[in-house]
């Protein structure tokens, strides 16, 4: 794992892409032309860990499935941005919303709608295999791929940073 380069015990908040992000960027097809989403389950842990541990975080999407957001709501993400084609004002929203300045927010994005909220966030992060534009921009470009484990890398190095990363007996289970 990199260690990211970025005050981490400021981070109060975080906010996913889904599709290259939380899920690869190549996604199978339903026979009734829905894509389906493959999930993490390292990435599920770190997740709820996270939300039980206070911190704030949000999908902010394009794609719009009720799989998504069930998945996401199961691990305790209360802020879901379904279906958000532009998503810099849904992530100004999300800021104000809970208070959180700039600075104590990281984004991870992988494509080109993503670039907006990635250049305002105070720490921006993509997976490895992100468009080479939005790795440019980057403050953090993880080694994982996305779909791979990149939120867990993540909230992991967050919470180690502030130590709430298994720090005590509720750590050990979902």
């Amino acid at each position: 794992m990199t260690k990211i380069d970025y005050d981490l015990t400021k981070i109060k908040g975080i906010a996913f892409d889904v599709d290259g992000v939380l899920s690869p960027s190549t996604i199978p097809m339903g026979a009734d032309g829905v894509p389906m989403r493959m999930v993490n389950v390292k990435d599920g842990y770190a997740i709820q860990h996270a939300v039980k541990h206070g911190l704030r975080l949000a999908i902010i999407s394009g794609a719009k499935t009720e799989a998504v957001e069930a998945r996401y709501h199961a691990l305790g993400v209360q802020d879901l941005y379904m279906g958000s084609t532009v998503k810099l004002p849904v992530f100004e929203q999300w800021c104000a919303k809970h208070g959180l300045r700039a600075d104590e927010v990281a984004f991870v994005g992988d494509d080109i709608p993503d670039l907006p909220v990635m250049r305002v966030a105070g720490l921006s992060v993509s997976p490895a295999d992100a468009a080479p534009e939005v790795k440019t921009e980057a403050t953090f470009v993880s080694c994982i791929g996305g779909g791979h484990g990149v939120a867990r890398e993540l909230i992991e190095q967050v919470m180690k940073a502030q130590g709430t990363w298994m720090d005590d007996v509720h750590a050990f289970g979902w």
